[in-house]
């Protein structure tokens, strides 16, 4: 049945019927209709319109339609509407079927018939009360349910990034992010970020029972209670926070529908497309959000205009400094002069390989102290794993020129450090190579695969090679290994004869390596 009553507030503004039909989608015989009681009754003025009751309206445009029948049993729709309330598996159709069933000498309305006068009943018996938001009150957050995917390209391993959302329902705002993590250290900085976007701090901060929120002091009791991390934020920027009531979607209706733009407008364009880092990902959720804030309402306006010009100067200042995270952590340094924490590495000075360092980790450095004094800072590194973060005073001199990598130059360094032995067999590595960078790979295995073995058993290795003039490849020095079982079993290194003739002997000559050496005329009888 048509809204007569719109029709007729519409009507006496001077509303075209071109302009009623396409904004009630009704049809023009109502609009006539309507003209037609106006003018019968001399109605002009929109008080006038209010005046009718219900009553005359039915009298007025009566819809036979409507009329029910006096053979035909009204359904009891106060247990429907309860159950359908509790239980979300149960539908009409299984309420018109125990309706039908029931005993009674009244016919029974049909399916279509009950589905209508059901919502009828809704409509005017289950009454919501409206809320009316007050500029800069509340921010409403949620985590968006569905996700979107980062894929390393070094690895190919796919994660699911999950978009948080919050909104001021006054002006609609949105801020929305995407996290890697779900956890109570990234709940809290996507908070930090939303407070940072709007520029302010409302009074209530109205949250979901999740457990990064919330939590039950004692099992199977209702009441629940912040975590000690989340209220320590509340604390910081001073705000409440309020969480919805379990089961109760209307209190926070503003980040259900915030939610469902951000499924939209933000999930629905960037699903399609891969995406390498959280970085990237965000600076296009970044540019959705902004189109978001930009959209026109019906009346012509943005969210943005109704923020700042309503809202923005009613929001609370923020703190001088962010609320951080703040964790304490024993590192050792590697002997790659690094340490590491949650899959992320980051440098100190290369002299202090080996020891052991306290760091201080928030959510955007790390600090490591030797003792109560500060070595160095970091910006905290996010997203893919493995990543370093290397300060060039902190490396090594041996490191700092790397234009020599892979080079004969850099081999025969390498190769010092284990002896002069290896050393000598690494030149003839290359030496025996017309192509000398063909030889790299194997230089590299020799000094990387067997030099895990020990320093001295690889130069004890080497030098057993050397002495038996064999040509020196992998292989051959992975045997010689092989009978060197500890550091103390290694080979000696060869030395010259003991010279026992006296060189005036006239069977006797000098050689090269200042040894002598026995002719034929020694043996010669005189002698």
């Amino acid at each position: 049945m048509a809204d007569y009553r719109t029709i007729m507030r519409l009507l006496v503004q001077g509303r075209s019927y071109h302009e009623i039909t396409s904004s009630l989608n009704c049809s023009r015989r109502a609009i006539s209709l309507a003209s037609k009681a106006l003018a019968e009754r001399g109605i002009t003025t929109a008080a006038k319109v209010e005046e009718i009751t219900d009553d005359d309206l039915e009298d007025l445009f009566p819809d036979g339609r409507s009329v029910r029948s006096e053979g035909y049993e009204l359904p009891d729709f106060e247990p429907v509407l309860r159950r359908v309330k509790r239980d979300r598996n149960f539908t009409l159709q299984q309420a018109w079927q125990a309706y039908v069933t029931t005993a009674g000498d009244h016919r029974k309305y049909g399916h279509s018939k009950f589905c209508a006068l059901f919502a009828r009943y809704v409509a005017t018996n289950d009454l919501s009360a409206t809320i009316h938001h007050e500029p800069g009150r509340s921010m409403q957050v949620d985590w968006a349910g569905q996700t979107l995917s980062v894929t390393d390209m070094f690895t190919g391993r796919v994660s699911k990034a999950y978009l948080f959302a919050a909104v001021l329902p006054y002006s609609g705002m949105v801020f929305a992010r995407a996290s890697l993590s779900m956890n109570l250290e990234a709940w809290i900085d996507l908070h930090v970020r939303a407070l940072e976007y709007f520029g302010g701090v409302p009074r209530i901060i109205i949250p979901d029972n999740a457990k990064t929120a919330t939590y039950r002091p004692e099992r199977r009791d209702a009441q629940r209670v912040l975590t000690d991390r989340y209220s320590q934020f509340a604390t910081h920027y001073g705000t409440a926070i309020v969480p919805a009531r379990v089961k109760s979607p209307k209190d926070k209706g503003a980040i259900e529908r915030a939610v469902r733009t951000a499924n939209h407008r933000i999930i629905g364009h960037l699903s399609a497309e891969v995406w390498p880092t959280i970085q990237e990902l965000n600076a296009a959720v970044e540019v959705q959000v902004e189109q978001i804030n930009d959209l026109k309402n019906p009346h012509g306006v943005t969210k943005r205009e109704i923020f700042t010009s309503e809202e923005a100067a009613l929001l609370g200042e923020l703190p001088s400094h962010r609320f951080t995270h703040v964790a304490w952590k024993q590192l050792k340094v590697q002997r790659n002069y690094h340490v590491t924490t949650d899959h992320q590495h980051y440098s100190v000075p290369y002299r202090m390989a080996g020891q052991m360092l306290k760091a201080r980790l928030t959510d955007t450095t790390v600090t490591i102290f030797d003792g109560e004094q500060v070595i160095c800072e970091h910006a905290r590194k996010h997203g893919r794993k493995g990543q370093y973060s290397t300060s060039p005073e902190h490396v090594p001199p041996a490191h700092q020129n790397v234009a020599n990598l892979w080079s004969r130059t850099w081999f025969l360094e390498r190769a010092r450090g284990f002896g002069p032995a290896t050393v000598g067999v690494i030149t003839q590595i290359l030496d025996r190579h017309v192509i000398e960078a063909q030889g790299y790979l194997d230089c590299q295995n020799i000094l990387d695969s067997l030099g895990k073995k020990g320093r001295a058993r690889l130069e004890a290795a080497c030098q057993q090679v050397l002495n038996t003039a064999a040509v020196p490849t992998y292989t051959t020095l992975k045997r010689v290994l092989a009978t060197i079982t500890s550091d103390q079993h290694v080979p000696s290194v060869a030395r010259a004869a003991a010279n026992t003739l006296k060189p005036e002997h006239p069977g006797t000559r000098e050689s090269a390596g200042q040894m002598f050496v026995r002719d034929s005329s020694y043996y010669q009888e005189g002698f």
